[in-house]
């Protein structure tokens, strides 16, 4: 009786663990056949809240950023400023806490800032920064003075290309004008060496002339003379 019993009890238990095996798959059935949304509702529902995502870090503040923020604030002095070139270094002082800030700087970008409440080193870094501003302007400065140089080098080249060139031009010129110098004095001698030759004939022929005037003439005179002792007889 009592092993009836019991196993009449675990045939009750196993029907039951199957009926709540298919209870919990129609459950599980029923559940994916509703929308996503509604499931997430129902899942945000019983779930607690979910503080938000703390934002992302924010970037670390930096010395640089902190001394130009000041600058565009009027809240630092400027106490010391040294050029070299692009290149430079500055001394700055925040009176309301007593900070020094010293800069070095290229084109007026800052590139490396001091913080320090010591004057001192304020001072030493100050000094530091401005010989490190002449290191490296050194080669800019050089760059400036080479380029200048060749400029005023192509200025003289281009000076005294054009004073050769002028010089050359007159010389062209001067034996352009000494050749038709030359030319005319030939012409002028030719010319003259003829004009004699005529002139040399001419005077042969004006002889000639003269002479046979002067005969004609004592010719006529003859004539004349015994026409007159004709008539005288």
């Amino acid at each position: 009786m009592s092993i009836r019993y019991l196993r009449a009890s675990a045939r009750a238990a196993a029907l039951g663990a199957a009926l709540s095996g298919l209870a919990a798959c129609a459950s599980a059935q029923q559940e994916a056949d509703r929308p996503v949304v509604q499931q997430v509702e129902d899942k945000a529902a019983a779930a607690p809240v979910t503080p938000p995502a703390p934002p992302p870090a924010s970037r670390p503040s930096t010395t640089v950023a902190e001394l130009q923020d000041l600058i565009q604030r009027h809240q630092v002095s400027e106490l010391r400023t040294t050029y070299n070139g692009v290149y430079g270094a500055s001394l700055l002082f925040k009176p309301d806490d007593l900070a020094y800030y010293v800069a070095l700087f290229q084109q007026k970008d800052f590139w490396r800032v001091l913080k320090t409440k010591s004057e001192q080193q304020a001072e030493s870094a100050y000094r530091a920064f401005a010989a490190r501003s002449a290191e490296l302007a050194e080669v800019d400065i050089r760059r400036i003075k080479l380029q200048a140089e060749y400029a005023h080098a192509e200025k003289q080249l281009a000076a005294r290309t054009a004073e050769l060139q002028t010089l050359q031009a007159d010389r062209s010129l001067r034996l352009e004008q000494e050749a038709q110098v030359a030319a005319r004095q030939e012409q002028a001698r030719k010319d003259a060496s003829a004009l004699a030759e005529q002139q040399k004939d001419a005077r042969e022929q004006l002889r000639a002339l003269q002479r046979q005037i002067d005969a004609l003439r004592a010719q006529q005179a003859r004539v004349e003379q015994a026409a007159g002792r004709r008539a005288g007889r």
